[in-house]
């Protein structure tokens, strides 16, 4: 039998910001894993999320697969590129939440990690967007985008998970309900709502389920719209969040579609894995199958 060490190796380009939360425990850790699975790994750094597919274009005719390393915004600001590529993507989770890898069962433990991509398992999975803008776990538009807003760099590279509870916080205590038109199948409905979310995968919000029976890999979108009467009733609601059961209660709209469209009265920020990437009038597609990614095998 050939050995490992042997084999042909396969090219890997992984992308790297030295300035992450996680930045130098991952590489560490990564690194040495990878190269010893027989791969030959170039390193690309980047400073900002816009990088990213400008790198993965210029370079994919180099690579065999890319790794992606950092948190759920960083990985979706590099989908289009990576489905463009036809190349397969491995993610190392440096990120404060993390739900992709959630979704996907890859260890959060960054040498774990890397060694699901040496393993070699893929599983195709969709993507979702929204005007054009990549998304793999959920895009919405009111509460979560101005956490989004209010939760900066500096304070999730401080404060991590706890950074979300205080600018949580202070989103809760300011927030106003929106009217927005929601169109599915050329159906439209007047909703009064906090947040119309429409999610891609299953995990959100570090460790919240977009809907109980929502995967990755079944080809729809699962929207769902907040219009409690006070929103501090969600507080209520928690429980029926972590476990994808918000649609049981009567004031949350939930529907599932391959497309939907967004209007509000005024242009309101899309928030998509966590970044502001676009604003309503915002249309939300789903592209089946579109990425292969590497997971732990079964």
């Amino acid at each position: 039998m050939q050995d490992r060490t042997d084999a042909p190796k396969r090219r890997a380009l992984l992308l790297f910001n030295p300035g992450a939360r996680r930045a130098g425990e991952g590489f560490g850790a990564v690194m040495p894993r990878l190269v010893q699975g027989g791969l030959a790994v170039t390193v690309e750094p980047f400073a900002a999320l816009p990088e990213i597919a400008r790198d993965i274009v210029r370079l994919r005719e180099t690579a065999d697969l890319i790794v992606l390393c950092g948190g759920d915004g960083t990985i979706a600001s590099g989908a289009m590129a990576v489905m463009e590529s036809g190349l397969p993507l491995g993610i190392i989770p440096m990120g404060t939440a993390n739900d992709l890898a959630r979704t996907l069962d890859i260890p959060l433990d960054l040498e774990q990690a890397a060694e699901v991509i040496v393993a070699g398992a893929t599983r195709r999975i969709d993507v979702g967007s929204v005007n054009g803008h990549a998304f793999f776990n959920v895009a919405s538009i009111g509460l979560s985008a101005d956490l989004a807003r209010k939760l900066d760099a500096g304070l999730k590279k401080r404060w991590g998970r706890l950074g979300y509870a205080v600018a949580a916080l202070k989103v809760l205590s300011r927030a106003r309900r929106f009217e927005a038109t929601i169109t599915e199948k050329e159906d439209e409905t007047q909703v009064s709502t906090y947040q119309i979310a429409v999610g891609n995968g299953r995990h959100y919000g570090g460790g919240n389920v977009v809907e109980e029976k929502a995967s990755i890999d079944d080809g729809h979108l699962d929207l769902y719209s907040l219009e409690v009467s006070n929103v501090w009733k969600l507080a209520a609601m928690m429980r029926s969040f972590r476990a994808g059961r918000q649609g049981l209660w009567s004031e949350v709209r939930t529907a599932k579609c391959v497309r939907f469209d967004v209007v509000t009265k005024r242009p309101m920020p899309v928030n998509t894995d966590g970044e502001i990437v676009t604003a309503t009038p915002a249309r939300f597609m789903v592209h089946p199958g579109a990425v292969e990614v590497f997971v732990p095998k079964a």
